[in-house]
């Protein structure tokens, strides 16, 4: 069964991004993928502060980065980029974490004047860890129910999840496919 591990940079547990990113978990988890969910309020906040990438925790979130077969990576929007706490996180994980691994990611925010941070912050980070990284989806936080079985409300943003969505798992399946292919 492969893994995929979701890794949400909200810094709170009832966030539009957090809603968002559990919806997508059940749907992986109806799909037979093996799903862990790993948020940025999982590593303890001492670790994060002081830039401690030999934390235990850390490290077991990395190995947990390092054995998915792929990752969604959703945040959202402060100031135009993806949360101070998601980059504390990542600047102490190893820079190649996430080589070789299909990454689709996600942000939310308040306004549509920040629909191009997910272009000029998040997905530059992403490729920085060597992730493969998929178009992506940027959602508006009034398009979110929090409350709701499927949180996103408005039917374009739905359905361009679902397509972000579908393609992930194309590639997770390829992925599968050469390794059992390939000789090496």
């Amino acid at each position: 069964m492969q893994e995929v591990v979701i890794l949400s940079g909200s810094p709170s547990a009832i966030s539009g991004t957090e809603k968002v990113l559990e919806h997508l978990g059940t749907i992986l988890t109806e799909k037979h993928f093996s799903v862990k969910h790993i948020s940025v309020r999982d590593v303890p906040k001492e670790d994060l502060f002081q830039g401690d990438f030999e934390s235990q925790s850390v490290i077991e979130l990395g190995r947990s980065l390092q054995r998915a077969d792929g990752v969604i990576i959703g945040s959202p929007v402060y100031k135009a980029a993806y949360s101070g706490v998601l980059k504390a996180l990542l600047d102490i994980l190893p820079q190649d974490i996430l080589q070789h691994k299909p990454v689709l990611p996600l942000m939310t925010g308040g306004s549509p004047s920040h629909m191009l941070a997910l272009e000029y912050t998040l997905k530059p980070l992403l490729a920085t860890l060597k992730g493969q990284s998929l178009k992506g989806v940027y959602m508006l936080n009034s398009q979110i129910a929090k409350h709701s079985p499927i949180p996103i409300t408005d039917e374009d943003v739905l359905n361009r999840m679902k397509k972000q969505l579908h393609y992930f798992i194309e590639l997770l399946k390829r992925q599968k496919t050469f390794a059992v292919a390939s000789p090496f």
